[in-house]
């Protein structure tokens, strides 16, 4: 119980701390979300690219136990 009423604390206070009535760091958000979109799409490339390397390599795997197991 507590830790939800924490969460929503917080919850509350980021959006007033979001809204220009409060203290108006919408623009740092903005700012923020611009500069971390690329570092963020460039990391999930990365991954994506690993990904791929291991699926060729267990295919490659594959088909070579496949090919050592039909000719036993």
């Amino acid at each position: 119980m507590k830790a939800l009423l924490l969460g929503i604390i917080i919850v509350a206070a980021a959006v007033c701390a979001a809204l220009p009535v409060g203290l108006g760091w919408w623009a740092d958000i903005l700012a923020f979300l611009r500069g971390g979109v690329p570092v963020l799409a460039a990391f999930i490339g990365l991954i994506a690219i690993f990904i791929g390397i291991a699926d060729i390599k267990d295919r490659a795997e594959a088909k070579k136990e496949q090919s050592e197991g039909k000719s036993e």
